[in-house]
């Protein structure tokens, strides 16, 4: 019983901070263009010049 007096604050500090980081994340604008990364990796890349 004593070993959650240590654990529940821990676990709601992390909690707090796996929130925080996603709130972040969404305000940021790492979320906006899901479609783009998955539509370049099919598009060809023009080819470059031999060296």
């Amino acid at each position: 019983m004593a070993t959650l007096v240590y654990l529940l604050p821990i676990a709601l500090f992390l909690g707090a901070l796996g929130l925080g980081a996603f709130l972040w994340a969404l305000r940021t604008g790492q979320y906006d263009d899901l479609d783009g990364a998955a539509e370049r990796v099919l598009i060809d890349a023009e080819p470059r010049g031999e060296p």
